[in-house]
């Protein structure tokens, strides 16, 4: 039985290759079920010397050049924090436009998976697939580990009178002080048949041993 193949959509101030360290433990875990492919988003996000909240998804190792995003809620400052509401954003077409490329050249994908940032991302993906507004986008089924609705304005048409019949699992944490578990909660009217997995930990993708049946019950459909 083949693999399911996964595009990996990684959070603000990550990359792809970052992300995918962070993957180690949960790559292991699905190793007979799924391959995930890795992308990186178009956007250097610029230093930020007083370290807000939302750069708790920095990977350690990962320098300044490759801290990445996928749009900026500041579009003067060129920087993001998922609580603020703002009109307009920056960024978010060509980071559309990288996720459309990487279907392209990389794939076929069987599923989309994103992390905070990226699993807002992925929200928007489903919304123009279920629209059917985007031809390259035709993922089976989506996973959002730590998602949330953008508070931008501009953003608004991507929830509005729309209920995403694609199969999704939605994963968050109780403890996760960068998205809290009500951001992630006020996604789920959205996507109306949703799979939901709690642990009590924070800002991560849990791959213990206790969380292995839950992800493997849910891609075994698509097997």
């Amino acid at each position: 039985m083949a693999p399911l193949r996964i595009l990996c959509v990684h959070g603000y101030r990550q990359s792809g290759g970052s992300f995918r360290e962070k993957t180690g433990a949960l790559r292991k875990l699905l190793r007979r079920h799924a391959e995930l492919a890795f992308i990186t988003a178009p956007h250097q996000v610029p230093p930020n010397p007083a370290h807000n909240s939302q750069d708790q998804e920095k990977s350690s190792d990962v320098s300044d050049e490759d801290q990445r995003g996928w749009w900026f809620s500041d579009v003067q400052a060129r920087s993001f924090d998922a609580r603020q509401e703002c009109e307009s954003s920056l960024g978010l077409e060509e980071s559309l436009d990288a996720v459309r490329v990487a279907v392209k050249d990389m794939g076929p994908f069987d599923g989309i998976l994103g992390f905070s940032q990226g699993a807002a991302l992925v929200a928007m993906v489903c919304a123009l697939q279920e629209r059917q507004l985007e031809p390259a986008f035709n993922f089976r089924f989506a996973i959002l580990v730590a998602g949330f609705r953008s508070a931008c304005a501009q953003h608004q048409h991507f929830y509005e009178d729309l209920q995403i019949t694609l199969p999704s699992l939605h994963v968050f944490g109780q403890e996760d002080k960068v998205i809290p578990e009500r951001m992630s909660r006020d996604l789920l009217p959205v996507f109306p048949g949703a799979h939901v997995l709690t642990h009590p930990g924070g800002h991560f993708i849990p791959a213990a041993s206790a969380h292995r049946q839950i992800y493997q019950e849910f891609l075994q459909r698509f097997q």
